[in-house]
């Protein structure tokens, strides 16, 4: 079964090279053109951002309306707003801008107030869009700290190393947060690239493997893929795969016992990140009170 060619959703024909299919980082490697502006969610933006962007982000909006607002009530004049610290110049924009802030976020200290009819009605209006703009960022800053998501690192290499009788594809994986996973699924796959007709196709073939699944997830996995005489990989060399452009994908579910939900999270080996006949070095111990230690920063050490 394992040896069927299949499309992951993925595509089998392409022209020209092909770097990786899957980031370090776990994302698609894959550009979008011709979108337009009914295909941009801002939500789905603000939400899949780093958190520096999106910190960025709110900061840039705070400031770009107060000074929107501070430039309407700086227009108006000085007699609009009472306990400005001068009648021009930069003291009564300062001053604009800071009654700005404080009627933006409701504060309201009151050594600063709309005296004329024009300033209480653009503060009216500042006061609402503050309420529901903090709302709004209130919402982001919830949906992107309860959103759950699988930290799991995976070692630097693949290794490509003598197992049993034979030899075997070996890759380790640990979670790098505190939550617990259960039920940890893999799925492994091997992308290649052969020429068909003039032309050039994908094969994704799955890979078989010692064990798929684990119960438990509190130290580090090891996934294996024996190469025996029915594997993909039996006795190609790494100038083939390299001339195949050879990628291992990986696919891994678990479910998070923090959030009660299902997490997955995606990696993929090229053969750059291949290394052969290396074995990996123990990444936990037990201390002198007979307690596991895990030791993060050994998951890719090898020997």
């Amino acid at each position: 079964m394992h040896k069927v060619s299949f499309d992951p959703g993925l595509t089998q024909k392409f022209q020209g090279p092909l770097t990786r299919f899957i980031n370090p980082d776990g994302s698609f490697n894959v550009r979008r053109l011709g979108t337009t502006w009914r295909d941009y969610h801002p939500y789905l933006n603000l939400i899949n951002m780093s958190w520096p962007s999106f910190l960025a982000m709110l900061f840039a909006g705070y400031l770009t309306v107060n000074l929107i607002f501070a430039v309407i009530y700086f227009s108006l004049g000085p007699g609009q707003i009472q306990g400005v610290g001068g009648d021009t110049g930069l003291t009564r924009f300062a001053d604009s801008f800071f009654f700005s802030s404080h009627t933006l976020t409701t504060v309201g200290y009151g050594n600063i107030a709309p005296k004329g009819l024009e300033a209480n009605i653009v503060a009216a209006f500042e006061s609402v869009l503050g309420v529901l703009g903090f709302a709004v960022a209130t919402g982001l800053l919830f949906g992107r700290v309860s959103r759950p998501s699988a930290r799991l690192g995976f070692s630097d290499n693949l290794l490509m190393t003598p197992y049993q009788d034979g030899t075997s594809l070996q890759f380790r994986i640990v979670n790098l947060r505190r939550n617990s996973i259960m039920e940890l699924q893999a799925r492994v796959m091997l992308m290649t690239v052969e020429p068909s007709n003039g032309d050039f196709k994908r094969t994704y073939t799955l890979l078989r493997l010692e064990r798929d699944q684990i119960i438990f997830f509190p130290l580090t996995w090891t996934v294996v893929h024996p190469i025996d005489a029915e594997s993909p990989l039996y006795r190609k060399t790494a100038e083939e795969l390299a001339r195949m452009q050879a990628e291992v994908l990986i696919l891994l579910k678990g479910y998070d016992d923090t959030f009660n939900q299902t997490v997955l999270a995606r990696h993929s080996y090229t053969v750059k990140e291949f290394l052969w006949d290396a074995h990996f070095a123990p990444a936990f111990h037990a201390d002198e009170e007979g307690e596991l230690v895990l030791e993060l920063g050994k998951v890719s050490a090898v020997r």
